[in-house]
């Protein structure tokens, strides 16, 4: 692989609905892996459509990545009047103590599928779904209803409908948090989150989805300190936590992203956490504000994608080929959906 392109193991976010020269001068020497947008970034539909192709312009590559977060819910970047309002996760756990099971997981399935078709229409090609954490009474509600109810092995299945229907319209999946987030007593947007758990309780619970899901083709880590395993560092920049649980452990083996960057739970400068993800064992940082000092400073500490890197990618592009269904009735979609959130 050593003749490929290598863009630099970063996805970074922008300030506004339109690139600034500044913006576009930079991710052109730059050339990052790909980029997220938010809901700062998100106009009319033709704007957003006009903005994702200014990105990719940006680093000459039409296949460079561009990620959102819509998981539904309150998670949402596309919001109405130009798009739907899907359900967060907690609604179809709710409706399938009446509709069964089978039909709540067929019906996630068919939610993400009509993501993903919105996802498609606007130029997006990777969502930051599912979310497969496994909450536990009293923890803080910065997962709350974004997950599938609370036991681990049907979060597993939840998360896997939530893949397949994504996958089906040709969007990849970014599986979310590992090794788990659903034990924190803090939002680690703003502070560091600390889990005492023994190991063998987290083997039990907190890893069983992700150890379903092992074969997905990009993961997110969590900004946690899982002291049982490192008592020193949080999971985004902890070797033993990349490399002995969420590699060998866990078993997943696909594009690793770090949470974003700029979220208190991470200590130091970009730089300093930019260097502690990569050499952890992060495929690629993942810095979603859109701040072009910060960004600026990432570029010049991160590094080109190693072998590795790029050969997940590769692999989740041939998978998102192989997945995609052609034909596929929106309009069906949708009728069938609200008779299932009806009942």
């Amino acid at each position: 692989m050593t003749n490929e392109r290598r863009p630099l193991a970063a996805i970074f976010g922008c300030a506004g609905t339109k690139l600034s020269p500044d913006e576009k001068r930079f991710f052109r020497d730059a050339d990052p892996l790909g980029f997220i947008v938010f809901a700062r970034n998100i106009d009319t539909p033709a704007a957003t459509r006009a903005l994702v192709a200014d990105l990719r312009d940006s680093v000459g590559r039409s296949d460079a990545p561009v990620l959102i977060d819509q998981e539904g819910g309150r998670v949402s970047r596309l919001k109405p009047p130009h798009w739907r309002k899907a359900p967060p996760a907690q609604t179809f756990v709710d409706r399938a103590a009446k509709r069964g099971q089978a039909a709540a997981l067929a019906a996630v399935r068919t939610n993400f599928r009509m993501i993903a078709a919105e996802l498609s229409d606007l130029g997006i090609d990777v969502d930051c779904a599912p979310v497969a954490d496994v909450p536990i009474p009293g923890s803080h509600d910065v997962i709350g209803d974004r997950a599938y109810g609370a036991d681990p092995a049907t979060i597993g299945l939840y998360a896997r409908a939530v893949a397949d229907g994504l996958l089906a319209g040709g969007v990849l999946p970014v599986v979310k948090h590992l090794p788990g987030h659903g034990r924190a007593y803090a939002d680690s947007h703003m502070e560091l989150p600390v889990v005492d758990t023994p190991l063998a309780e987290l083997e039990r619970t907190d890893f069983v989805p992700f150890k379903a899901l092992a074969d997905l083709p990009w993961g997110m880590t969590a900004h946690i300190r899982y002291t049982a395993i490192d008592a020193a560092n949080p999971a985004t920049i902890s070797k033993t936590i990349i490399h002995d649980t969420i590699r060998r452990t866990i078993g997943f083996q696909g594009l690793l992203l770090s949470d974003d960057l700029s979220m208190q739970a991470l200590a130091g400068t970009m730089a300093v956490r930019t260097t502690g993800c990569l050499v952890a064992g992060c495929d690629s940082v993942l810095h979603c504000n859109g701040n072009f000092a910060e960004m600026v400073e990432i570029a010049a500490a991160a590094r080109p994608l190693d072998d590795a890197a790029m050969a997940r990618v590769a692999v989740g592009n041939r998978l998102r080929r192989e997945r995609r269904q052609a034909d596929f009735d929106l309009a069906a979609a949708a009728a069938e959906l609200q008779a299932f959130l009806a009942a």
